[in-house]
């Protein structure tokens, strides 16, 4: 009767035996890059970030790893005033956050079929990085052009815990396509010289959606 129920549990949720086996690494990553104008361009944002991975199973279908990478954002904004006929002042702000990412995580796998799993993953990702503002007045009076700058920089440090669910296909032995969708958890924010902010991310929907392919060398 018991076995009668197993392979009824089986054939319902569709799981099956098997397994990545203890002692397999696998390399992965993540590039990605995005843009969004706003205000016919004047208001513009920029995101670039690339996370090289790498696994190790320390047994069966659970691994650790390392991510270790470079992002950074930069958002542009340019307002243009016309104080009296013939005189134009544009004002452009620049902000860049670039930072060196670290992220250390732990992944547990259930497998669904003989190539398809779901996976959860807790991973501890750091920033350490700067915010770098740099303000450019530019005004035009007839023939007459006279340019203003100022700019500062400020060091910050960011520090989270998140929690991904996602399912993973493997193509064959050696490579698979994996799938993340949403993000729980919170990170901490800390300038140098500021007070320390804390946010929360709750999200499990098709818009926090991130694809990525794995390398597994495997046994």
């Amino acid at each position: 009767m018991k076995k009668v129920l197993m392979a009824g549990a089986i054939a319902l949720f569709g799981l099956s035996n098997a397994q990545i086996a203890a002692g397999t690494t696998y390399l992965s990553g993540s590039v990605g890059y995005s843009q969004q104008e706003r205000n016919n361009g004047n208001n513009k944002t920029e995101n670039f970030n690339v996370l090289p991975t790498v696994g190790y199973f320390v047994s069966n279908n659970f691994a650790i790893g390392l991510g270790i990478g470079y992002q950074t954002q930069k958002e542009t904004n340019i307002v243009n005033n016309f104080m009296v006929p013939g005189t134009t002042i544009v004002t452009t702000n620049e902000t860049k956050q670039p930072a060196f990412v670290v992220a250390p995580f732990a992944r547990k796998y259930w497998t669904l079929g003989d190539k398809l799993y779901i996976f959860g993953q807790l991973a501890v990702p750091m920033q350490f990085g700067k915010a770098e503002v740099e303000n450019t007045t530019v005004t035009t009076s007839g023939s007459s052009v006279t340019t203003v700058s100022s700019s500062s920089e400020a060091k910050y440090t960011q520090v989270g815990v998140t929690v991904k669910p996602g399912l993973d296909y493997f193509l064959n032995k050696n490579w698979s396509i994996e799938a993340t969708i949403g993000e729980f958890g919170y990170n901490n924010f800390k300038p140098k010289d500021g007070d320390a902010t804390n946010n929360y991310s709750f999200g499990l929907n098709l818009s926090t959606v991130t694809f990525g392919v794995k390398y597994v060398f495997a046994k």
